[in-house]
């Protein structure tokens, strides 16, 4: 490895990934940034993922292995045992351009009092405009701390940043099952300089399994959740942003994913969100019209749909 440059960590969680794991660990090891280090922790696999781990012979790579606790937790362990300042996270079963690792750093010397860089990414293996090369917008700007709080600006494995960082705004939220990116990126990027890398360099690969963002009615829950979490922790945001603006954008956001559900006729997950919208006194009055049947049972909401569709 090169004294010349600082060791970059790489934390890949893995859980029955046999089938892309390979592919992952490639990714990395065929990075041009020459001092990296990939810790991979195997999350109680039950298929043959531990058996590939144990059959590389590669100095750069460390296995740990546990019982099956879940990403966020996996995550921790793997940030406690990196040895390096700067640290990247890669999912088993995505994979980066060969040169992510040094564009993101060289972007993040760019300015020493950032803690951050991200960069483009695609999704591979979703139809039209949603599988398209994406670069996101340079967030420093006035609004970055609206655009933050709004939405996960960037996928996982689209940034690097630094391990102090990481450690000072708490790790991953373990209590969140989805969206515990979003509220790392949102502490760390609200009170910290971030630098954009206007490149595609990371890809999330779509296989057409189950994946964790599936579950609408967690995803948009978590996200609200992750959103209250953050609020708690720096009150002084609701005065920058202010209490309607908030409101707009945590109630708002859970509402127009909750209309997402209801028209593509996710019932169950629709009840569950409108509800909890509901509960926060948000909407209009049109918005109230199709929240309140959610009150009803199941069966007969869902009849009172299918009988207005007709």
């Amino acid at each position: 490895m090169s004294n010349a440059y600082p060791l970059i960590s790489v934390i890949m969680p893995c859980f029955n990934a046999e089938r892309h794991l390979l592919q992952g660990i490639e990714s990395v090891f065929d990075q041009t940034y020459p001092c990296l280090e990939l810790i991979v922790i195997n999350d109680g696999s039950t298929d043959s993922s531990l058996q590939i781990l144990q059959s590389i012979n590669d100095p750069r790579l460390s296995v740990l292995d546990q019982a099956n606790q879940g990403v966020c937790k996996s995550r921790n362990r793997g940030i406690l045992a990196a040895k390096g300042d700067l640290i990247a996270f890669l999912d088993a079963d995505d994979t980066w351009h060969p040169d992510c690792l040094s564009m993101l750093y060289q972007g993040l010397i760019s300015d020493p009092s950032a803690l951050l860089a991200y960069c483009g990414w695609q999704n591979v293996g979703l139809p039209g405009a949603a599988g398209k090369p994406y670069i996101p917008p340079d967030y420093e700007n006035e609004h970055k701390l609206t655009s933050l709080f709004e939405h996960c600006c960037w996928p996982i494995h689209a940034c690097l940043t630094r391990k102090n960082a990481i450690i000072d705004a708490g790790m991953f939220d373990e209590s969140l099952i989805t969206s515990e990116d979003f509220l790392l990126w949102l502490k760390i990027g609200s009170q910290h300089k971030i630098i954009r890398v206007p490149e595609v360099l990371a890809f999330y690969h779509f296989h057409g399994g189950p994946q964790a963002t599936q579950n609408k009615e967690q995803a948009a829950l978590n996200h609200w959740y992750a959103q209250q979490n953050f609020l708690q922790r720096h009150p002084e945001i609701i005065s920058i942003l202010g209490r309607q603006h908030l409101r707009h954008l945590m109630h708002g956001e859970l509402l127009h994913r909750g209309f997402e559900c209801y028209w593509k006729r996710d019932l169950k997950a629709a009840r569950a969100i409108f509800r909890t919208v509901m509960r926060q006194g948000y909407g209009s009055i049109k918005d109230w019209f199709y929240m309140l049947p959610a009150l009803l049972p199941f069966a007969i909401h869902r009849s009172l749909i299918q009988l207005l569709s007709r």
